[in-house]
C-alpha cells in the first residue's frame, strides 16, 4: 500500500479523496467534528502540493442528509473551500469540477443519495472515477464496507492511502506485538462482532476487562439474573471463554429501575432491573490494571453512555491519559466521550473507526486496505 507521499508530482493532477464526514448530527448541527478534523492534514497536503482535490464522503445511512453543514465547519479550516450543492453526477457539478484550479478543494453531495455507492456498482465507481486522475483513501472508519467509493473507484484509478490512514493502520498494528503487561479494555455492546476479537486477544493479552453490554452475556451464562439489561442473541460458547485466567468481568455494576439506580454484584441484579454501568469497586479494579500496564487498548464505552451513564467511562479515560502506558482507544462513543473531555492530546492515539477498527484487529486488514495493494 502507498502513502499520498509518495506520489511524486500532484500539481495540477485532479485528486479524489474518499473521507469519512459521517459525523453525529441533530437538526442539522454537527454534535463533534473529530472526523472532520482528522481529514484536514491530507486535504491541506494535497493542496500544497498544487493537487486539484475532490472530497467525496457519506453522512447518514440512508442518503437524505445533506454535507452542506459539514462543509461550513471544513470552510472554516481549508482556504479554497467550496462545496457543490447540485447532485453528484450533473452538468453542473462536471463543469465546477472541470473549472477547478490548483489548490482548490471541492466537497461533492452526499454519496449515499446515489444507490450505487452501497451496492459497490461497477458502473457507479467507474463514473465516480472520471472526475480524478488519482485516488486517496483517508476514510478508515468505511474501509471495513465493500461500497463503490471504497472498494470499486479503485479498479479505474491509481490508488494511495491518505495521512490518517496511514496513522490508524501504524497505530493499531501495535497491538499485534504490544509492549507487556497488555491491557484490553472492551465494552460497549454488539457482541457478535466482538467476539472473534476477544478469542483472538485472549491469547496474546495479559488481561482483557468486560465491560459495556456485552459484559451481560458473561453474566448470563455464568447462571447469573441480568434482568432486562440488553444481551446478545447466538450461542458464543462464552462457558469455554469463562475459563480464561485472563478475562476480567466487572465485580460490581450499576443497575437502573423506575429511574432509581443502585450498585450492587452482578449475581445479586433483580429481575426487573436494567445494568447500565460498571461500579466504583470495578473501576477502582481496573485503574491498578491501567497503572501497571505497558500497553492499553480499548474499544467501546463501559456504560450506557448515550443514557447517560457514562461516568465510568470517562474517569477511566482520565486516568488512562496521566498513565505512562502507551494507549490506542477507539469506537464511536468512546471517541466522543473523549471529544467531550478535550483530552485527546494526553492520550495516545484515538482511532476514527468503529467496526472498522474491531474487524482491523480481528483480522489484520480490511477491504478498503486490500483495495489500494
Amino acid at each position: 500500500m502507498q502513502s499520498i507521499k509518495e506520489i511524486k508530482n500532484l500539481s495540477g493532477k485532479k485528486v479524489i479523496l474518499r473521507a469519512d464526514l459521517n459525523v453525529p448530527m441533530n437538526n442539522g448541527t454537527v454534535l463533534d467534528d473529530f472526523r472532520i478534523k482528522k481529514v484536514i492534514p491530507t486535504i491541506l497536503f494535497l493542496q500544497k502540493k498544487g493537487a486539484k482535490v475532490i472530497v467525496i464522503s457519506h453522512l447518514g445511512e440512508d442518503g437524505k442528509e445533506s454535507l452542506f453543514n459539514v462543509s461550513k465547519i471544513m470552510k472554516k479550516c481549508v482556504k479554497n473551500f467550496d462545496f457543490i450543492k447540485t447532485p453528484i453526477f450533473s452538468d453542473e457539478t462536471e463543469k465546477r469540477i472541470n473549472l477547478l484550479k490548483k489548490g482548490e478543494v471541492v466537497l461533492l453531495e452526499n454519496l449515499r443519495t446515489e444507490s450505487g455507492e452501497k451496492k459497490n456498482s461497477p458502473s457507479f465507481a467507474r463514473a465516480l472515477s472520471r472526475y480524478g486522475e488519482i485516488y486517496v483513501n483517508d476514510a478508515f472508519s468505511v474501509c471495513h464496507r465493500e461500497h463503490a467509493s471504497v472498494v470499486g473507484i479503485t479498479k479505474y484509478l491509481p490508488g494511495y492511502a491518505g495521512l490518517q490512514l496511514t496513522a490508524e493502520i501504524e497505530n493499531l498494528s501495535k497491538a499485534f506485538n504490544p509492549s507487556h503487561p497488555f491491557l484490553f479494555i472492551l465494552g460497549g455492546a454488539k457482541f457478535e462482532t466482538k467476539i472473534p476479537i476477544i478469542k483472538k486477544f485472549l491469547r496474546s493479552a495479559d488481561n482483557i476487562f468486560i465491560g459495556g453490554a456485552i459484559a451481560n452475556d458473561f453474566f448470563k451464562a455464568k447462571g447469573y439474573e441480568v434482568g432486562v439489561s440488553l444481551v446478545g442473541e447466538g450461542n458464543f460458547q462464552l462457558p469455554v471463554l469463562l475459563k480464561s485466567k485472563n478475562l476480567i468481568l466487572p465485580i460490581d455494576v450499576i443497575t437502573t429501575k423506575n429511574s432509581k439506580n443502585r450498585t450492587t454484584k452482578p449475581s445479586e441484579v433483580m429481575s426487573d432491573e436494567n445494568i447500565v454501568d460498571i461500579g466504583p469497586q470495578a473501576v477502582l479494579a481496573l485503574k491498578e490494571l491501567i497503572n501497571q500496564a505497558g500497553f492499553i487498548l480499548w474499544n467501546g464505552p463501559l456504560g450506557k453512555y448515550e443514557n447517560g451513564f457514562g461516568g465510568s467511562t470517562e474517569e477511566l479515560i482520565k486516568i488512562i491519559s496521566k498513565s505512562k502506558a502507551k494507549n490506542v482507544i477507539g469506537g464511536g462513543d468512546t471517541v466522543a466521550i473523549i471529544s467531550k473531555l478535550k483530552i485527546e492530546n494526553k492520550l495516545g492515539f484515538v482511532s476514527t473507526g468503529g467496526g472498522a477498527t474491531l474487524e482491523f484487529l480481528a483480522k489484520g486488514t480490511l477491504p478498503g486496505i486490500r483495495a489500494l495493494k
